[in-house]
C-alpha cells in the first residue's frame, strides 16, 4: 500500500466474524476452540462480542496464548516494515522516528519490547532483538536540529535505560547492563544544574542540553528506580547521587496545602505553577515515591508518598452523581477545579492498591487506599464500557451532562495506552478477584477489533472511541509492546511469573528487582563492576 499518504487517517478494515462466532457460541469454552486453531490462527480473526466462559485453566491458557499472538503480530510487522526505526506505521507499512527520541532511528521499539519478548518465551524474536542491540544500537544517532528536536530525557530513561536494565535483570546478560551504563553516562550532563533538577531534553552524543526554564514534576521525578539500580550493578555512585539530590529538593520545597504543583523551576527548584494533578505531568512522580519504598525500603520516599496521597485525597478526590464514580480532579490554585480524569491517570487505581498492600503499618489507611484503588479502577472501567468501541478515551469528564465520557475530539482518541489494563493486572494479582481478568479480556478483544490495522500489519491507535467504525492514527506506539501487551499477558499468567514480591515495574512496564527479595538487585559479580569502574 505504498501509495497511501503516510499521515492519512485510516478506516478500520471490516472483519467478517459471523461464521466463526457461530462455531464458538455452541462451545462450552473458548479454550479448545482457540487452541485448535493455534497453528493458523491470526489475531485479526478475533471473536469480538462474545462473553468468555468461566476462567478455567484451559481458558486462561488460551487467553494468554491469544495475547502472545497479538504480540507476535505487533513484533513481526515492526520487523518487516520498520526494523531499526523507532515506531511502526502499521497501515502505511512504513516507519517513523518521533521527536521524543530525537530525529534519528535508535530502535526504540526493539529495546522497549526486549523484556516482553523474554517473558512471553518468544525466543527467536528475543535473540534477534538482542543481536540488534549488540551490533546496531547507537544513541549517537540522535541528532540536534534548530527547532529543539532533541531527545526527551524522561523517555530515554524510562524506555531505553529501563528496558535495558530490565532485560539484564531478567536474563543476567551483561550486554544490557553495559549498554544501560553507556546511555546513563551520556545523559548525565542534563543534571548539572544549580538545583540538581535536570533539563528535559538533551543530545546524548554532544551533551548539549535544551535549556528550558521549567520542567514537569513527572519529568524530574522519574529516574529513581533506574538510577539506583544502575549504581548498584555498576558500582558507580553518580546515578544514585543525582536522584538523591532531586529527592532532597522535593522534600525541602514548600508545598501549598501539602500538594505538589506540576511545574518546577530548574534554576531554583521551586514550584512555578499552581496547577495540581495526579495525571499527565505529575503521575509517575507519585508512582516512583511509592516504588522507591518497594525497591529499597526507602522510608523517606514512603513518607513523602503517604503525605502526597493524603493531600490529594483531601483536596482533589470527588464522587460523581448519579453513578458515584470516584475520580481526582485537577486544580488551578485554591478556587478552580477541572473535573476531568484521564487515561494516563488510571494508573492510580493500581498505585493505590499497591500502596495499600505495601503499607508498613496496618489499619484504616491500608483499607482506605485499597478501596480508593478499587474505586478508581472501576471508574476507569466505566470510561471503557460507556464507549461504542469498549475502549476508553484519552480524557473524560464529570459534569451535569456526562460521567466518564470524552467531550472534545482530542479527548476521544485511544493511543494504545496501558494504564487501565495495568490497574486490572495489579488489582487481580493483589486480590485474585476474577472480574479483573474478565475486564482485561474484554479490553483485549476490543483492542483487537478496533486497533488491528489488518492482517499482517500490526496495531494502531484510533481517533474516536465513540465511533462505530473509528479511524486509525497509523502509529504502533512502543509502549503497546512494552506495557499494554505485557500487562495483558501477565494478567492471565500465574503469580510466580514476575512475582510482585520480587519485582517492581518502572513507569514503562519494565520489571526491576527488589532489594533483599531478588538476587539480581545486588549483583556481586566483581567482573561486572570492574568492567564499568576502573
Amino acid at each position: 500500500m505504498t501509495g497511501i499518504k503516510l499521515f492519512a487517517l485510516k478506516k478500520r478494515p471490516k472483519i467478517v466474524i459471523a461464521i466463526v462466532a457461530t462455531v464458538v457460541l455452541v462451545s462450552f469454552s473458548i479454550g479448545p476452540f482457540l487452541r485448535s486453531l493455534h497453528e493458523n490462527f491470526h489475531p485479526q480473526h478475533v471473536l469480538s462480542g462474545l462473553t468468555p466462559d468461566p476462567d478455567s485453566y484451559q481458558d486462561i491458557q488460551s487467553k494468554r496464548d491469544f495475547i502472545k499472538m497479538m504480540m507476535k503480530d505487533s513484533w513481526d510487522n515492526y520487523v518487516r516494515f520498520a526494523w531499526g526505526a523507532n515506531e511502526l506505521k502499521p497501515f502505511s507499512q512504513t516507519w517513523q522516528n518521533g521527536h521524543i527520541f530525537g530525529s534519528r532511528s535508535i530502535g526504540a521499539t526493539i529495546i522497549d519490547a526486549l523484556d516482553t519478548l523474554h517473558i512471553m518465551g518468544m525466543t527467536d524474536e528475543y535473540k534477534k532483538a538482542r543481536n540488534w542491540v549488540e551490533k546496531s544500537f547507537d544513541l549517537s544517532r540522535i541528532s540536534w536540529v534548530p527547532w529543539g528536536q532533541m531527545a526527551s530525557l524522561f523517555e530515554i530513561n524510562i524506555r531505553i535505560i529501563g528496558g535495558l536494565l530490565s532485560a539484564y535483570a531478567l536474563t543476567g546478560d551483561t550486554l544490557f547492563a553495559e549498554k544501560a551504563y553507556e546511555v546513563g553516562k551520556m545523559i548525565l550532563p542534563a543534571f548539572d544544574t544549580p538545583s540538581g533538577i535536570p533539563y528535559n531534553k538533551i543530545n546524548p552524543t554532544t551533551g548539549v542540553i535544551y535549556e528550558s526554564k521549567i520542567v514537569s514534576l513527572a519529568a524530574l521525578g522519574t529516574f529513581h528506580l533506574e538510577f539506583v539500580y544502575l549504581s548498584e550493578i555498576t558500582g558507580d555512585p553518580v546515578f544514585a547521587k543525582k536522584v538523591s539530590k532531586i529527592r532532597e529538593n522535593m522534600k525541602r520545597v514548600k508545598k501549598p496545602r501539602g500538594l505538589y504543583p506540576k511545574k518546577v523551576s530548574i534554576k531554583t527548584g521551586q514550584f512555578k505553577s499552581e496547577s495540581v494533578t495526579i495525571g499527565s505531568g505529575s503521575d509517575s512522580f507519585y508512582e516512583y515515591l511509592l516504588k522507591s519504598w518497594i525497591q529499597t525500603q526507602d522510608t523517606e520516599a514512603r513518607k513523602m508518598y503517604d503525605e502526597a496521597m493524603d493531600a490529594l485525597i483531601e483536596n482533589l478526590m470527588f464522587t460523581s452523581k448519579p453513578s458515584h464514580l470516584v475520580y481526582f480532579g485537577d486544580s488551578w490554585g485554591t478556587t478552580f477545579v477541572d473535573h476531568t480524569f484521564s487515561h494516563l491517570a488510571c494508573f492510580a487505581g493500581g498505585m493505590f492498591a499497591l500502596g495499600s498492600f505495601t503499607e508498613p503499618t496496618s489499619g484504616a489507611k491500608r483499607k482506605r487506599d485499597m478501596k480508593i484503588g478499587e474505586n478508581i479502577t472501576y471508574t476507569c472501567r466505566q470510561s471503557y464500557v460507556r464507549s461504542k468501541t469498549g475502549i476508553g478515551p484519552e480524557n473524560f469528564y464529570f459534569n451535569d451532562q456526562v460521567e466518564a465520557m470524552g467531550i472534545n475530539p482530542e479527548d476521544k482518541v485511544y493511543l494504545l495506552r496501558p494504564e487501565v489494563i495495568e490497574s486490572y493486572f495489579l488489582l487481580y494479582r493483589l486480590t485474585k478477584d476474577p472480574k479483573y481478568r474478565q475486564w482485561g479480556w474484554e479490553a483485549a478483544l476490543a483492542i483487537q477489533k478496533y486497533c488491528s490495522a489488518g492482517a499482517g500489519r500490526g496495531y494502531s491507535g484510533i481517533t474516536d472511541v465513540y465511533a462505530e467504525n473509528p479511524e486509525q492514527d497509523d502509529v504502533q506506539q512502543t509502549f503497546f509492546l512494552a506495557e499494554t501487551l505485557k500487562y495483558l499477558y501477565l494478567l492471565f499468567s500465574e503469580s510466580d511469573v514476575i512475582n510482585l514480591n520480587n519485582w517492581v515495574f518502572n513507569t514503562e512496564g519494565h520489571p526491576l528487582p527488589i532489594k533483599g527479595k531478588n538476587a539480581m538487585f545486588s549483583n556481586y559479580n566483581t567482573s561486572i563492576r570492574e568492567m564499568f569502574v576502573q
